[in-house]
């Protein structure tokens, strides 16, 4: 049997081009050019001998062999990415301030920061819990040194690190979505889960009133055990004795939603540095590939 070597950097161009479905945006993340990030897809191919993608016009899409590939790539560089972590973590030291709003901190990013309080014993992380719009204040001001936020409309700047798709959610046993107007338990006016919670409801012409108003996802995940309400959160917010109202229920889709990280210019430490490089990396992994197999636009 021949033995063959992967490259690290193509199997992070192979991940970065399923997670962004653009070569174009592949090549900006990754700071190479367009046809440098083709070669290397070309070339992973070749070492493997395997079809990764199906060509069609200026679409690609991973056939079951590049799922594979896919699905090993990870986790290798999972581990590579562990490793080069580990050696360099002891040197780094200091205290920085992480701003999210408490449903990221409560779902998303525990076991993140575990993981990165093992390889960065040193570091000393401080949370602030609050919602989206004055963290992004916050960070530009200089007073949060990194923040992963929720995209609202009016956002400029920052990375987009995951997508999430909001769900209905309501308590296990609750009929609250039976009712008209349908109750709901939603955070304050100006976040853009309420938003498109309303829009979606009034698009389709269903009438709604307002049983909640939590700035604390708690609040929300309390009227929703309660029975009282319908709440709209993401996905991975789905926990016991909530269960998801799908459209066989009567409620339209929701869409996804997009969560930006934030450095503020002032966060020039190496603690600083690789918080928002550990965040960016797991969060982009720990992402479902929900376009696994979806079409890749070759742009």
């Amino acid at each position: 049997m021949n033995l063959i070597s992967l490259d690290i950097r193509m199997l992070r161009s192979l991940i970065s081009v399923v997670e962004t479905g653009s070569i174009t945006e592949t090549a900006r993340r990754l700071g190479r050019t367009q046809p440098a990030i083709t070669l290397q897809l070309q070339r992973l191919e070749e070492l493997t001998g395997k079809q990764l993608f199906e060509h069609s016009g200026r679409r690609l899409t991973l056939t079951d062999d590049g799922t594979t590939v896919l699905t090993y790539a990870k986790s290798i560089l999972r581990l590579h990415d562990e490793l080069i972590s580990q050696l360099a973590s002891q040197e780094i030291e200091g205290q920085v301030v992480l701003g999210t709003p408490d449903l990221y901190a409560a779902f998303m990013l525990p076991s993140i920061l575990s993981v990165f309080r093992k390889s960065f014993p040193r570091v000393q992380v401080e949370l602030n819990c609050a919602l989206s719009t004055p963290l992004v204040g916050l960070v530009k001001r200089g007073d949060v040194d990194i923040a992963l936020v929720t995209r609202m409309n009016d956002f400029t700047g920052g990375q987009v690190v995951r997508r999430e798709q909001l769900v209905w959610m309501t308590g296990e046993q609750s009929a609250a979505h039976q009712e008209r107007p349908i109750p709901l338990a939603l955070l304050p006016p100006g976040n853009i889960y309420r938003d498109y919670a309303i829009d979606t409801l009034e698009r389709a012409n269903l009438r709604w009133r307002i049983a909640c108003v939590s700035e604390s996802v708690g609040g929300l995940q309390a009227a929703a055990f309660a029975g009282m309400a319908v709440t709209v959160l993401g996905r991975s917010a789905l926990v016991p004795a909530m269960r998801e109202i799908g459209p066989n229920e009567g409620l339209p889709p929701l869409p996804k939603i997009e969560l930006l990280l934030y450095k503020s210019s002032g966060a020039t430490s190496k603690a600083a540095t690789a918080l928002h490089d550990y965040l960016a990396h797991y969060l982009r992994l720990d992402e479902e590939l929900s376009g696994r197999g979806a079409p890749i636009e070759l742009s």
